[in-house]
């Protein structure tokens, strides 16, 4: 059951309209330069303690992490084995679709309704102006119990193109804890054909796949950043928070010992197209060090933050780790905090929300100026910038 104290949003809050500088034309949204964003935030765009968002019915075991992550008693629900995933801030759908992943905030609307009733509120102009009135991202806790089945998922193009879809996925992962060595394999360590592929798939060659691939290993506190089209599987025992565009879409290669039927398995395609897109390239070693790398710490004040991952994942998400000895103050954005460890506070205006370690926030644009307090980490998830 949900703690009552979470998804503190009302219908006077998250579902109001903002009075100034916004003007609706037919569909199309657009929003005064000269907004000042405490007038936003005055208007009740307040962050959000957002409650678990697992959906069932998963096709790999998972999930005791993000309940040792979150704090849930693990018994409360016994189902939970095949829920190995929390959607976290979601407007994005699983691919079955059904409104199954997607955010229901405390009056009732999803969050993809709130965001498509007042994009300026949650995202502010600029984004809208750049990307529209959709948020660019999905958060999620992962949680694996078993080895994840080798997968890819499409690029932009391919999902375009031949799924019909507006998004392909890119994604990174942040991990937050293992059970035992902790590992990954990604990418080809040695040149691929089409043709080894396809055999591969059609006798169930989860041997011949493996050992074609770049075994990476994992510890908390690592990163890596992980292109459309690059196969991988994530190791047995790893939690992490994940980063990605925001759609559901993978083409799997290893689906003997997974509840997986063929068709599900390539999306509907044939084999041929399905591995079409897959990136069979050789990932040198040199690749995997810039896939797994951050960049320079920055020093405010009492507070460090580092960006978490290559440059080149910064046209599709961006992610700071946050570590507060004191305060420090955010600028306005549309953005995602997942709290990893300590106790703090998160202020905007006069208000004030705790921060505990497993708690997840969603914070809107229109919020204004936020101020992280205490001593505690923070992973800041962010759309790409505008």
């Amino acid at each position: 059951m949900p703690d009552p104290n979470l998804a503190r949003a009302s219908a006077d809050t998250l579902g109001a309209v903002a009075d100034d500088g916004v003007t609706r034309r037919g569909s199309s949204v657009t929003t005064s330069r000269n907004s000042a964003s405490d007038a936003m935030a005055s208007s009740g765009a307040s962050p959000v303690l957002l409650a678990p968002n697992r959906p069932p019915a998963r096709p790999y075991r998972g999930g005791v992490g993000i309940e040792r992550f979150r704090g849930i008693d693990p018994e409360s629900d016994r189902g939970a084995v095949w829920m190995p995933e929390d959607f976290v801030a979601s407007t994005t759908e699983v691919f079955a679709g059904g409104g199954v992943g997607l955010t229901t905030l405390e009056n009732g609307t999803t969050l993809r309704d709130a965001v498509a009733a007042d994009p300026n509120l949650y995202l502010g102009g600029d984004h809208i102006a750049a990307f529209g009135a959709d948020p660019m991202l999905l958060v999620k806790l992962l949680d694996t119990r078993e080895r994840l089945f080798v997968h890819y998922h499409p690029s932009t193009s391919f999902a375009r193109d031949v799924l019909a879809h507006a998004s392909g996925k890119t994604e990174a992962w942040i991990i937050v804890a293992t059970d035992g060595p902790g590992y990954a394999y990604l990418g080809f360590s040695r040149p691929v054909s089409e043709t080894e592929v396809l055999r591969w798939y059609a006798t169930h060659d989860v041997d011949g796949m493996l050992a074609a691939m770049n075994r990476v290993q994992l510890a908390p506190g690592d990163t890596l950043f992980v292109p459309a089209g690059m196969p991988h599987s994530i190791g047995e025992g790893i939690t992490l928070v994940e980063l990605q565009q925001p759609v559901d879409l993978s083409i799997i290669l290893e689906r003997n010992g997974f509840p997986i039927a063929d068709a599900d398995a390539l999306l509907g395609l044939d084999a041929a197209t399905a591995f079409s897109d897959l990136d069979r390239d050789v990932v040198s070693r040199d690749r995997l060090s810039e896939l797994s790398s951050r960049r320079t710490t920055r020093t405010t004040g009492d507070a460090q933050t580092t960006p978490l991952f290559p440059t080149e994942a910064d046209a599709f998400f961006r992610a700071d780790r946050i570590d507060s000895h004191g305060s420090i103050t955010l600028e306005p954005d549309y953005s995602v905090l997942v709290v990893l460890d300590g106790d703090g506070e998160l202020q905007w205006v006069d208000e004030t929300l705790p921060l505990t370690a497993g708690a997840t926030v969603l914070v809107p644009f229109g919020a204004g100026e936020t101020v992280v307090r205490g001593t505690v980490a923070v992973l800041r998830c962010r759309p790409p910038a505008a």
